[in-house]
């Protein structure tokens, strides 16, 4: 027997336009924190190496810079540059971190915040 379209289930509520916004600033909160964590990590690990850093390790210590500016804030002292090091490759790669850090970082706020801009003037009386 066919399935009229009384018989059939009202399709579920879209989740509103705010609350998907919440989710992603939660998302983006929580991928900071995590990758903040992960930073921390790596360059507690990287502190016990006795080799000079180069490219790759420059490129770690320019990631964590701009994740290190909270830490800073809040009192904890963070080493995000190394002093000896292998000198134009590690700067390289230390210039190389801190923009890739700052595109992905920032690109994603700005990609957030657009969208928020975008649903409050939409949300707005005429």
């Amino acid at each position: 027997m066919p399935q009229t379209h009384a018989d059939a289930s009202p399709p579920s509520p879209a989740r509103p336009s705010w609350a998907r916004k919440l989710l992603q600033i939660a998302l983006t909160i929580g991928v900071a924190l995590g990758i903040a964590w992960a930073c921390g990590k790596a360059m507690a690990l990287d502190a016990r190496l006795t080799q000079p850093p180069g490219l790759f390790r420059g490129m770690l210590h320019g990631a964590m810079m701009p994740v290190a500016w909270p830490a800073l804030l809040a009192g904890h002292d963070q080493d995000i540059y190394a002093a000896r090091n292998t000198g134009r490759l590690y700067k390289a790669g230390y210039s190389m971190g801190v923009n890739l850090s700052g595109l992905i970082f920032f690109g994603w706020l700005f990609l957030t915040v657009g969208s928020l801009k975008e649903l409050v003037q939409r949300k707005k009386p005429q």
